[in-house]
């Protein structure tokens, strides 16, 4: 179960832990279509308000409302984002609960940062559901995430590869390994310790398939390097709910 310990730890060490975390970020907000009008972004796990910061800076006119189910991240991002007033909106919540599927305001792109994999299949299934309905017609659904490699081949070239980049993170952004023997010592790559009932990551190719059955159209994966990836669709224009 994640609880405050963890959202600590990932705070004070997950640019090391994330491949190319910047990269990622960046891209996802980029393939947010600019309404030329205000619109309201959803942003699901929202954490320390890095992903909403580049948002918010890129879009003047937007408000992103931010959802967390950790009161630690909830409270880092609004001090790091106190510049942008009422623009940002933290927002507890629950991820797998139906309470939040509703909300109060329009919504013209959802995204997701590293908080899907902790649903089951069915309740990934039902997510995109969910967010098809919410979203307005045009918006966009945009997810990174880790995902489940398709045969132990697979797992263990992600396994090497993520120790390869946190080693190589660590070396660059501290001049040092001590983040990445704190990456070792914890047992943060999941792909060389998928014991953890906490992390269920599911295939990219049937979260495609869930997206598209959701009713998301021009699916498509943006980016992808040692087991994590960037992908999404989008609401067609003239629905405004799943057929």
């Amino acid at each position: 179960m994640w609880d405050e310990d963890l959202s600590r730890k990932f705070m004070q060490y997950g640019h090391y832990f994330v491949p190319a975390r910047e990269f990622q970020l960046h891209s996802m907000t980029r393939l947010i279509p600019d309404p030329g009008e205000p619109f309201n972004v959803m942003e699901l796990c929202c954490g320390e308000g890095l992903l909403a910061e580049l948002i918010l800076d890129h879009f003047p006119d937007c408000t992103v409302y931010g959802l967390d189910g950790s009161q630690e991240m909830l409270t880092a991002a609004a001090a790091r984002l106190a510049r942008f007033g009422k623009r940002f909106q933290p927002l507890l919540f629950d991820l797998p609960s139906p309470n939040w599927r509703a909300p109060f305001f329009q919504v013209g792109a959802v995204l997701s940062s590293l908080a899907i994999h902790h649903l089951d299949e069915g309740q990934k299934a039902l997510l995109f559901q969910d967010v098809y309905r919410l979203l307005a017609p045009g918006g966009v659904f945009l997810i990174a995430d880790i995902i489940l490699p398709a045969n132990e081949l697979g797992m263990r070239y992600a396994a090497e590869t993520l120790d390869d980049v946190v080693r190589r993170r660590s070396l660059e952004l501290e001049g040092g390994l001590a983040a990445f023997q704190f990456f070792q010592r914890e047992r943060w790559n999941f792909f060389r310790y998928p014991e953890d009932p906490l992390d269920k990551p599911s295939p990219l190719l049937a979260q495609l398939h869930w997206l598209k059955a959701a009713g998301f159209r021009q699916v498509d994966v943006f980016w992808l390097l040692a087991g994590h990836t960037v992908f999404g669709g989008v609401k067609p224009v003239g629905e405004t709910e799943n057929d």
